[in-house]
């Protein structure tokens, strides 16, 4: 059931009544991987959005009812007739009652330092537009103690209007799998971190009216921790399968075999190895931890050091399967940064690639799941290459090389199942 809100400047009065038929006007600041998804299910749910982005590609998609981010999943999701009648683009930002900052947050490639610009412009941007009694909730993923510093600071420097008392804040963390975004982003249990019981509940209010899943309350540096411990988490595993397999190749024995039995214990669950880690995620959240508490988090660096190492070792096995062989052609498989995805944001693969080619080795990457990276045949793509490596093993991979019978030369799997 779609709740409706009066949003007021009684809501930061502790006095929000539900009155039916008023919804608030909502608006998402960064419509990308992040932001698209949410405002499309608000505006799915009845509630007036607007996406604003500083891309005017994006703003002119969003209003002609295509979307810019990767995929099919987004082309049915724009295309749902309450999304076409709630939903229109922005290149600035717009009087509202929730602002949603749905920005990137990368790290910086060489201090591996966090990159906060776009969430502080994106900030900036809406304080003009701020009123007594709306709520700012920031979706982007960000180090701990952001919310109640550096944003909490900059709404007050701009706006003049205090924090909680007049400007409602909030940090709840998005939730996004490509491939599956929209079952996700419904039934995924959300941390609803405000910076005071007021700002949770307005929080928790605006997202009950398309979460599914559960809307857990807590403070917003909480949420910005767990958040970031959730990828850090993932990091170290795949960190500790990548070191077994290293060992296993050491001491000769089949890294598979060592986990699945190792596995067999009731309390053991080793991931599977691979190239390294991608996505916009894994490979960039960790940092965040390590930048505030750099002395307590040895472990997260260590991680990052040992999955940042994997497109080396992966380069390595490929040339050692080619015996040193001077013009060798290979056909890559496999572009996106994980499996049965088509993204290639920060994918690993890319880097084996690019190393292989550092050395000489003449390289054709191909990607069934990727725009613009398929191929007709993958017999005819493979025909004279020296040796096919199987970067991310999508299942429709597997279909394709049985295809292609005894057709193709040794095929070297990099990311094994």
């Amino acid at each position: 059931m779609t709740v409706h809100f009066q949003w007021s400047s009684a809501a930061v009065d502790a006095a929000r009544v539900p009155v039916r038929d008023v919804l608030p006007h909502i608006v998402v600041v960064g419509v990308g991987y992040v932001g698209l998804p949410a405002a499309v299910m608000w505006a799915k749910a009845g509630l007036s959005v607007t996406g604003v982005d500083i891309d005017p590609s994006i703003v002119e998609g969003i209003n002609n009812g295509r979307h810019h981010v990767t995929g099919g999943e987004l082309d049915r999701m724009l295309s749902d007739p309450a999304v076409r009648d709630h939903l229109v683009g922005s290149a600035t930002p717009v009087a509202g009652d929730a602002f949603i900052v749905a920005v990137p947050t990368p790290v910086d490639y060489l201090t591996k330092r966090p990159d906060l610009g776009a969430v502080e412009a994106a900030v900036r941007s809406i304080c003009p537009v701020l009123t007594r009694g709306n709520l700012v909730v920031i979706e982007s993923t960000i180090p701990p103690l952001t919310t109640s510093g550096l944003v909490k600071e900059l709404i007050e420097r701009e706006t003049g209007l205090k924090v909680p008392e007049d400007i409602l804040l909030a940090h709840c963390p998005e939730r996004i799998l490509p491939g599956a975004i929209e079952h996700e982003i419904v039934h995924n249990d959300r941390l609803i971190g405000g910076i005071d019981d007021a700002s949770t509940q307005a929080a928790t209010d605006l997202y009950a009216t398309f979460v599914k899943g559960a809307l857990i309350p807590t403070s917003a540096t909480a949420a910005e921790t767990a958040k970031i411990m959730e990828n850090a988490s993932r990091d170290v595993g795949i960190a500790l399968a990548n070191e077994c397999a290293l060992i296993c190749e050491k001491v000769g024995v089949d890294a598979s075999e060592v986990i699945a039995l190792a596995n067999r214990h009731p309390r053991v669950n080793i991931l599977s190895p691979g190239i390294g880690v991608g996505g916009h995620c894994i490979p960039v959240d960790p940092w965040f931890l390590v930048d505030v508490a750099p002395a307590e988090t040895r472990l997260l660096r260590a991680a990052r050091v040992v999955n940042d190492e994997m497109p080396k070792r992966a380069a390595t096995r490929v040339r050692t399967a080619l015996n040193g062989k001077r013009g060798a052609r290979v056909v890559a498989l496999g572009a996106a940064y994980k499996r049965e995805c088509d993204d290639v944001r920060e994918a690993p693969a890319r880097d084996v690639v690019r190393l292989l080619q550092a050395t000489g080795i003449t390289v054709e990457q191909y990607d069934p799941l990727v725009p613009g990276m398929g191929y007709a045949s993958l017999a005819e793509v493979a025909k004279g290459a020296d040796l096919v490596i199987i970067l991310v093993h999508h299942a429709r991979i597997d279909d394709d090389i049985a295809a292609a019978g005894g057709d193709l030369p040794p095929v070297l799997d990099l990311d094994p199942r």
